[in-house]
């Protein structure tokens, strides 16, 4: 197989579960030097409530200060429901639209009010708009690797799912690590189950992982075949919505360590990466 590493940063879910909000213009500034670094999209803001995740409530006013001349970076945006996607979808700017449906009925109540069959439904609507308006709908599987609430999960149950999304005509699925449960052998059965189960539909590694156990379960799902990774620079974020403790997403600095170390190309400019890694403390210590 193709050693070609594909790398997603993901700011917006880094930002999520801060305590504090980040300042527009603190914002801009940070997400276009990122725009510079050669990454595949850019997992950036979000339209859901303010009220469930306050820290992404400028997204619209975001959008048209980015620098996207110059960038080979596609502008993905996370919706809830139809309504958020009916407004990601009026900016010419967004490529991608990002909706999380859960493997858990928990947590798919906790993360978006509805059961795993309502979201479905919505998942349908929110495809055919996203047909209509010349979009693409990339599907979060959360949960994939377990869940804390006692709940059945299986690589079987989690292929019936996305048979489901994919049936819609979806091509794009990420299997999320929601609360960081999983170990390398987990990642590695789930992954060899699920690449290459479908044509043509590509599939990415959302993955939370303590900084101990983060290189295991990336070397686990590119063995297993996964070619594409979800990263935040400093290795911050998780999901608020878990009530559980937040477990960071992948580090973009580990991830390029690791990848550096298993002589993998990853094609991004690391000397640009060089300047939002200085604005790490501004952006997420407060």
């Amino acid at each position: 197989m193709e050693k070609k590493l594909i790398l997603n940063e993901c700011p917006r879910d880094a930002m999520q579960g801060l305590p504090h909000f980040v300042p527009t213009e603190t914002k801009i500034r940070y997400l276009n030097a990122l725009l510079q670094v050669g990454f595949s999209k850019l997992d950036f803001g979000s339209f859901v409530s303010p009220k469930a995740i306050p820290q992404l409530r400028d997204t619209a006013e975001v959008i048209g200060k980015l620098k996207l001349e110059g960038s080979d970076t596609r502008l993905l945006a996370i919706v809830a429901n139809y309504r958020g996607a009916e407004q990601a979808c009026e900016f010419d700017e967004i490529d991608f639209l990002g909706f999380p449906l859960s493997v858990s009925e928990i947590f798919q109540q906790k993360n978006t009010n509805k059961n795993i069959a309502e979201a479905l439904e919505e998942v349908a609507r929110i495809q055919n708009l996203c047909l209509v308006r010349g979009k693409k709908l990339n599907v979060y599987l959360s949960m994939a690797f377990g869940n804390p609430y006692g709940e059945a999960c299986s690589p079987d149950l989690v292929l019936e799912k996305g048979q489901k999304v994919v049936d819609l005509g979806i091509r794009y699925l990420s299997l999320a690590d929601t609360v960081g449960m999983s170990g390398p052998a987990e990642v590695k059965a789930l992954f060899k189950a699920v690449c290459g189960h479908w044509e043509n539909v590509s599939v990415t590694a959302h993955l939370h992982a303590s900084p101990a156990m983060a290189k295991e379960k990336i070397s686990a799902a590119w063995e297993a075949g996964c070619r594409e990774f979800d990263v935040a620079l400093g290795g911050y974020g998780g999901c608020p919505m878990a009530d559980d403790d937040l477990v960071g997403n992948l580090s973009t600095e580990l991830m390029l360590d690791w990848a550096t170390e298993n002589q993998i190309p990853h094609g991004l400019n690391t000397e640009k990466l060089g300047v939002p890694m200085k604005m790490l403390s501004e952006v997420f210590l407060h």
